[in-house]
């Protein structure tokens, strides 16, 4: 089975990052987010953290700037550097997302991110179909094609369920659509991380088969421009009612 943290990494095409500035940003948030470092609590001194990760003040302190600007903490003079609520931090941020997957979010948070999805996914699916490109097309029918090919691998088979909910998003002209792959990223990994629950490979039937009728109705009503059954194929996959 593979590993959450993997899932987005596949998704988004990036390696684990191996510099000493990503690996104190990475190793930080991730205890942050997972709970390890409570919130309020005071991050340890420059000259602790500097011997615990083998970096020095320079790389320290820009790895603190950066998790700072993601919400995660902030510093005060005369106070050090403490661990902020989630309510500031930057839950569009796809390293802050990643975590969360890797530290099993709550029910509750999947909900609260289920609802934003949803607006967001339906309204592009709408806006696809209207805006729709004849690369957008053939992209689309390429992706679907090779989430059927990939049932049987977990990543690749992500990697191409996330491209169809991107081109739709790049489909629908909207910049602030455009901008929220790392919200649909996260969709895809939980979807598929919720598929693999209780198993080391993919089921029998291959990852492809549970969502195949919803993700063609999605494709072929953005292929023909019809707005409104791009939005319910796209409800229908998002879990929603019909209506």
């Amino acid at each position: 089975m593979s590993e959450p943290g993997s899932l987005i990494r596949t998704l988004s095409g990036r390696p684990a990052a191996r510099n000493y500035h990503s690996y104190v940003i990475n190793e930080v948030g991730r205890a942050i987010v997972s709970g390890e470092m409570p919130v309020g609590s005071g991050l340890p001194g420059d000259a602790e953290m500097m011997d615990r990760f083998g970096v020095s003040r320079t790389v320290l302190r820009e790895a603190l700037k950066t998790l700072e600007a993601k919400g995660l903490v902030e510093a005060r003079a005369k106070v050090g550097t403490r661990v902020l609520p989630q309510s500031r931090w930057n839950l569009f941020d796809r390293q802050i997302l990643a975590w969360k997957l890797e530290s099993d979010p709550s029910p509750a948070f999947l909900a609260s991110f289920q609802t934003i999805r949803e607006s967001l996914e339906v309204e592009a699916a709408k806006l696809a179909a209207r805006h729709r490109e004849a690369e957008h097309v053939r992209l689309l029918n390429y992706w679907l094609n090779q989430r059927a090919v990939m049932a049987q691998q977990p990543e690749p088979f992500a990697m191409a369920e996330f491209e169809i909910h991107r081109v739709v998003a790049e489909a629908s002209g909207n910049p602030f659509l455009r901008a929220a792959t790392a919200m649909m990223e996260f969709g895809v990994a939980v979807a598929v991380k919720a598929r693999l629950v209780g198993e080391f490979e993919a089921p029998p039937g291959g990852l492809a088969e549970a969502k195949a009728p919803q993700y063609e109705a999605l494709v072929q009503a953005v292929e023909r421009g019809e707005a409104e059954a791009a939005a319910q194929a796209m409800s229908h996959l998002m879990g929603l009612p019909a209506g």
